[in-house]
């Protein structure tokens, strides 16, 4: 037997170049910007790699809804709908950090402009779907695990003890810090991106050595009519458009960002000056944030492009061969060099790795919007907690408890798991939409407010229609469970903070924020408002229980104590300084005493 001396030293420059790559965390950093605080690099890959990763089954996916009855040849119609709903979200996004740079995402923005309800419904669907992150990422690096083993049919118990295996080590890395937990997914991401160069170069010298395509596969059934046509684009479609939670967590998580400029705007400023507009766009830490979601737009587009033609041209898709799309076109495009089976090998482990790291995405928003949630009263105050890497611990650990339940009830099958995965985000990406609109149409003026009126009305009515047409797609799949799932966590949140763990009066709202999650100046003043708007829709919500009651001759020995008013959100920045919540537990100290007297 040869020894591939080739392709063992590439992977072996490949590995060194990665190492290399991956950043550390020095203790000037953590002095200078905080504990955890990540740049650009940090940024892409924490709030990325759930994207990133989706190249392993997206294409996939959408392909496989078309080949088995001979549509693959309207595929890039579904890309194109796919590349189009990038940009208008995308774009969404980017004009959006200009305006909630403190983070939040989805959730402060409905807050702010569309209500607190709307804002709780936003905040438990996020939750729902970065559980659901965690367990199919996990369980599709199991998958992929087995794949390779050929041992997929292996007893349902031993998919759930690999899969929390894999939720657990994510976990680990996670409270770990995020220092430690970017050094190691941009050294993975990096030689991710050096092999998949090099099996697109091998997929372009096939093509030139005119490598034969698969044997053609008989149709599923008789040739589909013009409307069973359409029927599997959009299901193509939908199934291709995955992984959109990463632009919400961005937005979300921007509180964990470097407030400087990213390397390449400081070096843009300096040589390229006539572009200062585009400098200015990506500046700062909302920035790097736009630089992150940039690279979403391009990525889902160039990527889906290139895996489509490809498995069009070589005939090969989900199930070819016993492999997936990627994994065939790797076989293909690894072997044309020699000893390219080496390359194809760690190609394919390094997708497991990479797959059950995408839940690293999901692990950090829900840090993100955790502390958030529990100043407001819609989680337990117990779940607030920071330690000194700065990495919010227990959010972290009740998304593995739950994510690990999800696994056991699902008996660790990915496609009874992937119906309720990526469908809920399109509810917090239209409240964004809609909130957008409602900061445009009372800030702007003329032609630019018609235009960015237009422009937020269009992503948010898309983005509801997608979130129904994701449901319909995957109907028969499980998408009806998918849809009754966010319904009920939706009538639960709500149960959940009128109970009396989900009260909050000043005092504790000031310990949570300024203690408990150490947040402090105009952030820390931020969510506060935000806390205080959420009793004020709790005390609305009792108010409207006991007139219920009241109505068929129940009533309640004690009404519920009004909470102080929020206000509107201008008055509030406006009168607010950054020592806004040591003011508030010394302006309302009767209010803190009668509501901590009552609990």
């Amino acid at each position: 037997m040869n020894i591939p001396i080739i392709a063992i030293l590439f992977l072996a420059a490949a590995c060194f170049v990665a190492w290399r790559a991956a950043p550390r965390e020095s203790a000037e950093d953590a002095f200078v910007h905080g504990a955890g605080q990540v740049g650009l690099l940090g940024a892409l890959a924490l709030f990325g790699v759930d994207y990133f990763t989706s190249y392993f089954y997206a294409a996939g996916e959408m392909m496989s809804a078309l080949h088995p009855h001979g549509l693959q040849e309207y595929a890039f119609i579904a890309v194109a709908v796919i590349s189009g709903a990038n940009l208008v979200f995308g774009g969404l996004y980017i004009y959006a950090l200009g305006v909630f740079r403190d983070g939040g995402g989805a959730y402060s923005a409905a807050l702010r402009y569309l209500g607190a309800g709307a804002g709780l419904v936003v905040a438990v669907v996020l939750i729902q779907d970065y559980v659901m992150t965690i367990v199919v990422s996990s369980l599709s690096g199991v998958d992929q695990l087995l794949s390779i083993f050929q041992q997929v049919g292996i007893a349902w118990y031993y998919h759930v003890a690999l899969g929390g295996s894999l939720c657990a080590a994510t976990w680990y890395l996670t409270i770990r810090g995020r220092a430690e937990s970017v050094s190691i997914v941009v050294g993975l991401l990096t030689l991710f991106v050096i092999l998949t160069l090099a099996m697109f170069i091998g997929l372009v010298v096939a093509v030139q050595r005119g490598v034969q395509p698969a044997p053609a596969e008989e149709l599923l059934g008789a040739a589909p009519s013009v409307t069973q046509a359409l029927f599997h684009l959009l299901t193509a479609s939908m199934k291709g458009m995955v992984a959109l939670t990463g632009l919400e967590a961005m937005s979300n998580g921007i509180q964990f960002v470097v407030d400087e400029d990213a390397p390449i705007v400081t070096w843009g400023r300096k040589h390229l000056p006539r572009l200062r507009s585009v400098w200015q766009l990506y500046s700062g830490a909302a920035g790097i944030g736009r630089l992150v979601q940039t690279a979403f737009i391009l990525y889902g587009a160039i990527t889906t492009t290139l895996l489509t033609y490809y498995s069009i041209h070589f005939n090969v898709f989900d199930g070819t061969g016993g492999m997936t799309l990627v994994g065939n076109l790797a076989s293909i495009g690894f072997n044309q060099m020699e000893g390219g089976w080496v390359l194809y090998w760690a190609y394919q482990l390094l997708a497991v790795v990479l797959l059950a790291g995408a839940s690293l995405t999901a692990f950090q928003d829900l840090q993100a919007v955790g502390w958030r949630n529990v100043a407001a009263g819609n989680l337990p105050e117990y779940i607030a907690f920071r330690n000194t890497a700065g990495t919010f611990t227990r959010p972290v650990t009740a998304g593995l408890l739950l994510a690990l339940l999800v696994t056991l009830a699902v008996r660790g099958k990915t496609t009874v798991a992937v119906p309720f995965y990526g469908v809920g985000v399109f509810l917090p990406i239209t409240a964004m939409g809609f909130s957008i609109r409602a900061h445009i149409a009372k800030n702007s003026t003329g032609a630019a407010r018609l235009a960015g009126m237009f422009g937020a009305t269009t992503a948010a009515m898309l983005a509801i229609t997608i979130f129904f047409g994701q449901i319909i797609g995957k109907w028969h799949e499980g998408g009806w469970g998918a849809a009754i799932s966010i319904a009920v966590v939706i009538v639960l949140a709500n149960l959940l903070l009128i109970a009396p763990v989900g009260y909050r009066d000043p005092e504790q709202i000031r310990t949570i924020i300024r203690e408990k999650s150490r947040i402090e100046g105009h952030v820390g003043s931020l969510v506060t408002w935000q806390a205080m708007r959420m009793q004020e829709y709790r005390y609305s919500i009792l108010l409207t229980v006991s007139s219920a009651f009241a109505a068929v001759g129940v009533f309640r020995p004690m009404q519920p104590e009004k909470p102080p008013a929020a206000g509107s959100f201008d008055a509030w920045v406006f009168d607010n300084t950054a020592d806004a919540l040591n003011m508030l537990a010394n302006d309302l100290p009767e209010a803190g005493a009668a509501s901590s007297k009552k609990q």
